[in-house]
């Protein structure tokens, strides 16, 4: 419902409709809209995380894995589709609604420590240069996904075209001279 309608448009009655439930169950479960909407954002997170995990693939440099793990961000997967458009979405409406903020800067951090300590293994096995400081990697690199994300759902880029992207950005980022 929010990957169709986005947070503003969200109406728990509607939500209630499309599961075949009482307005008064959907309530109980989540408290408040703002109860729904964080429920959504960590059933979405889950969702990347299972479809993330599949390209971790054992024995890859882990500057590889790091590619992979950006690169599924873009598929031409209904559901990846849908939990990108999740995202943007409540994203845009932190932008209005406060409320959102805290669940959407810890799920955010949490992307980030991922890709940092993925950056921090590839330092270690070799595949990344010490060079590299994970922590403004991790954010820039996700940074440019989100963004990309944006332009992917809207049609203005294929799926390979933002791959590409993202392959050159990594590029650019693990080379190795110390950026800020």
């Amino acid at each position: 419902m929010i990957a169709l309608r986005g947070v503003r448009g969200l109406r728990v009655e509607d939500v209630a409709a499309e599961a075949g439930v009482s307005k008064t169950l959907i309530y109980y479960h989540f408290r408040d809209r703002a109860g729904l909407v964080t429920s959504a954002l960590d059933y979405v997170n889950d969702r990347a995380e299972s479809y993330a995990d599949v390209a971790a693939v054992g024995g890859a440099p882990v500057r590889e894995l790091l590619l992979s793990l950006l690169a599924t961000e873009f598929q031409d997967d209904t559901t990846v589709r849908e939990n990108s458009a999740v995202w943007g979405e409540v994203r845009a409406a932190a932008t209005f609604e406060d409320g959102l903020r805290p669940t959407l800067a810890s799920l955010t951090e949490r992307w980030l420590v991922d890709v940092a300590e993925l950056i921090a293994d590839g330092q270690d096995d070799g595949s990344i240069p010490p060079t590299v400081d994970s922590r403004a990697a991790a954010v820039r690199l996700t940074s440019l996904v989100e963004g990309l994300s944006g332009r992917w759902l809207a049609g203005l880029l294929g799926t390979a075209e933002a791959r590409a992207h993202v392959a050159a950005a990594l590029e650019r980022e693990l080379a190795g001279s110390p950026q800020g």
